[in-house]
């Protein structure tokens, strides 16, 4: 169903080289809503980030990250759409291959290609895979950010 891919991370050495810490190979897997596949890369629980810190970023780290950063590869299922949602984070969305709609609570809808790329500021959306039968491979950053005021209220993170 997904594609494996490698995640190659770096460090310094004791002497203050850079060298490779590790190279792993990563499979997306099925998320509860069955509408796509996630597997996480990398995640900081503070920006800015703690590169003295020697823990592996697969840990603790769920769909969004209070206080820190995510970095994870979603593979949109064919014909499939996730329910609307919305964090309170900057998101970079990253269309590696296939094609993706972002629809947005105001009934407006924009079609997706490998190469775009979507600056996602804690508004409510759904993303859509219109295509029948080719998953859509998305790379997330998701950046914690404050929450976003509009008309004078703070708008609630939505998690369905």
């Amino acid at each position: 169903m997904t594609a494996s891919f490698r995640r190659i991370v770096t460090c310094h050495d004791d002497t203050g080289l850079s060298v490779i810490r590790s190279i792993d190979t990563l499979t997306p897997s099925l998320i509860d809503t069955g509408d796509a596949a996630f597997q996480l890369v990398w995640a900081t629980p503070t920006v800015p980030a703690n590169l003295n810190d020697g823990t592996d970023g697969l840990l603790g780290a769920g769909k969004t990250l209070h206080g820190g950063s995510v970095i994870r590869i979603v593979d949109m299922l064919p014909g499939r759409a996730s329910p609307l949602h919305r964090s309170w984070s900057i998101d970079y969305g990253i269309i590696l291959s296939g094609v993706l709609e972002l629809e947005l609570d105001d009934g407006s809808v924009t079609a997706l290609g490998a190469g775009d790329i979507v600056v996602q500021r804690a508004t409510n959306h759904l993303w859509r895979n219109p295509s029948p039968d080719q998953a859509c491979r998305i790379a997330f950053v998701l950046i914690e950010a404050k929450p976003v005021v509009a008309g004078g209220r703070v708008l609630p993170e939505i998690h369905p």
